[in-house]
């Protein structure tokens, strides 16, 4: 895998540790896969504060997508850049058609551990280069994920894949988290993907940034809400609220949702 690619596992690892603390997350696929492979992670990328945010982060995308699931009965729904992830199995399909997508290589390792099904089905495909949504024959609404993946996008890559969804389908709703300016800035020096040999990202302090002529920015959502923080004990709970939660993690991370008008 090359580098962009191994940084899946670091919230591979944040969600198998939280969800064998109990808290979090409930992830067995997640614990399943990490004391299988046995990923060689260093530094900052095995801080346990680290992989409670990645368990708050899936935990909140996890929500979001089980409330748009039943507000939109009749829609597919695309992860783009699933990595590891086993979100398909925390949610369910619930008789939607479920895209995991990822690089090709990603895809070969994921086929290790997850099986396709009428409803679920893997597909390669890169979201700088969004031809492979010509492969999903379903036309009518989705519901797309972009989870760790848009700080490796330049803001033209990103609105093109929104152009390309909202050209496919009649009815998108996406949610995507997003670095800051301050964040993409630091990271080229002090950030865990650094341990996995990335340096470039980018980031953004506007979230209409990414908005095409059909595709508008809806609203913002707390990617560490005080029901997951409270689930953290004594200390702990103390110093993440203060170092991830709240103002200072804004200034850091986003979680942004836009839908096509």
């Amino acid at each position: 895998m090359n580098n962009v690619n191994k940084t899946l596992y670091i919230p591979l690892y944040g969600k198998a540790y939280v969800s064998k603390k109990g808290i979090i997350l409930k992830d067995k696929k997640a614990e399943e896969i990490w004391d299988k492979e046995g990923f060689k992670l260093k530094g900052k990328s095995k801080s346990k504060w680290l992989a409670y945010f990645m368990g708050m982060r899936s935990s909140v995308f996890d929500i979001w997508v089980k409330e748009k699931m039943t507000d939109m009965k009749d829609s597919v729904i695309i992860h783009i850049g699933c990595g590891m992830d086993s979100r398909v199995l925390r949610v369910g399909t619930h008789n939607h058609k479920w895209y995991d997508v990822d690089f090709p290589e990603v895809i070969c390792e994921r086929k290790i551990y997850y099986a396709e099904t009428e409803t679920y089905k893997m597909l390669e495909g890169d979201a700088r280069k969004p031809q492979w949504i010509k492969r999903i024959p379903e036309r009518s609404s989705a519901i797309v994920i972009i989870e760790g993946v848009s700080m490796y996008l330049k803001s033209h890559e990103v609105k093109n894949l929104m152009i390309a969804l909202n050209n496919h389908f009649d009815n998108v709703s996406l949610m995507m988290d997003c670095y800051t300016e301050m964040s993409a800035r630091i990271s080229k020096y002090k950030n865990p993907i650094n341990d996995v040999g990335v340096t470039e990202v980018y980031g953004t302090d506007n979230p209409e940034i990414f908005e095409t002529n059909n595709f508008r920015f809806i609203k913002e959502h707390n990617m560490t809400p005080d029901n997951l923080i409270n689930e953290l004990k004594g200390m702990e709970k103390l110093v993440f609220r203060k170092l991830y939660g709240g103002k200072f993690s804004k200034k850091m991370y986003r979680l942004f949702e836009y839908k096509s008008v």
